[in-house]
């Protein structure tokens, strides 16, 4: 029989390396010190108040005396059924895909049109970012007052044959019935994407100018030298390069617009017929006026589903991109 002589080299290689513990030091302490507190408030009053919730629209606890009952899917059935809830979720779609589409639209061509470097930029930058400072509840104040059907714009636009009812409008256009409700775009909501696009156009200036500043010139002069016409620099190059800047106004814009409620209170409340009614108006008033605790926790539940298949796919992507 052959003996094989192993050297001490080729013995090392073959046993697998063991990977070394690393000890925790003082600085790794208090690291885990300091961040320990938010850990656990974060667990406790994030986390835990979700599960309650979740518990809570399982329940029959619909009245001022709690009911810790199961009820199971008693309380999302009544809820898809429910006419005012199906007025709410057609509200939130028009005005989520509304409120998404003007805001990307207006915020490239306003940062296009400050990339020029214009005389007076800086003026403009502040003009276009002050709604920014303001709450949803003072935007709604103002134009409440704007669209009020009596006052505001309609006293200029009367003389002209036109009389708007703005956010009183019960009107559905290109309606069709779908479950108890007329699926279409209410008139009325319109007037309140006009308010939440005024005040968050600013984000998606700041947004993708900062993405155009980040483009080199180099790149721009390269189209131009091949025959390209400014339409075609920024339809094919330009605006493909912010494509990562529009997913995340996307993202962003969808976060706000899906649980949209202080905008709508303050504006018009839940409206003639529920026209401008959401799922956040919704809640608060079944939980805190109507006592309907487990009703109004399912549509909260609902409402951070809703959010959730926006958000949570986008933040996968993004830590295997980062990784």
């Amino acid at each position: 029989m052959e003996t094989v002589n192993i050297t001490p080299a080729e013995k090392t290689a073959a046993v697998p390396a063991v990977r070394k513990k690393r000890k925790w030091t003082a600085d790794h302490w208090l690291a885990a010190a300091f961040l320990a507190p938010s850990v656990i408030l974060i667990f406790l009053f994030v986390y835990g108040f979700i599960a309650w919730t979740g518990y809570v629209s399982l329940s029959n606890w619909n009245s001022l005396v709690p009911d810790w009952s199961f009820a199971g899917l008693k309380n999302y059935l009544y809820l898809f059924h429910d006419f005012r809830f199906q007025a709410d979720l057609r509200n939130t779609l028009v005005f989520t895909v509304l409120f998404i589409a003007a805001v990307i639209v207006l915020g490239q061509l306003l940062a296009i049109l400050l990339d020029q470097k214009l005389r007076g930029e800086s003026l403009f930058r502040n003009i276009f970012f002050f709604p920014m400072a303001l709450s949803f509840v003072v935007t709604g104040v103002v134009w409440q007052w704007l669209f009020n059907p009596s006052t505001g714009v309609n006293l200029f636009l009367k003389p002209l044959g036109l009389d708007s009812k703005w956010y009183t409008d019960t009107t559905i256009l290109g309606g069709f019935h779908w479950g108890k409700i007329e699926f279409g775009i209410p008139v009325a909501i319109i007037a309140v994407v006009v308010a939440a696009v005024w005040q968050m156009t600013g984000f998606a200036v700041a947004m993708y100018l900062a993405g155009l500043r980040a483009i080199p010139d180099e790149v721009r002069e390269a189209a131009r030298m091949d025959g390209a016409t400014e339409f075609q620099l920024y339809w094919k190059i330009i605006l493909p390069l912010l494509r990562p800047i529009t997913v995340s106004v996307i993202i962003i814009m969808a976060h706000i617009s899906l649980k949209i409620f202080d905008l709508i209170y303050a504006m018009t409340g839940p409206g003639a017929n529920f026209v401008t009614d959401v799922p956040g108006v919704y809640m608060f008033e079944t939980t805190f006026r109507g006592n309907y605790y487990a009703n109004g926790a399912a549509i909260a539940i609902v409402m951070l589903l809703s959010v959730a298949i926006f958000i949570v796919p986008y933040l996968i992507s993004s830590r295997k991109g980062g990784s």
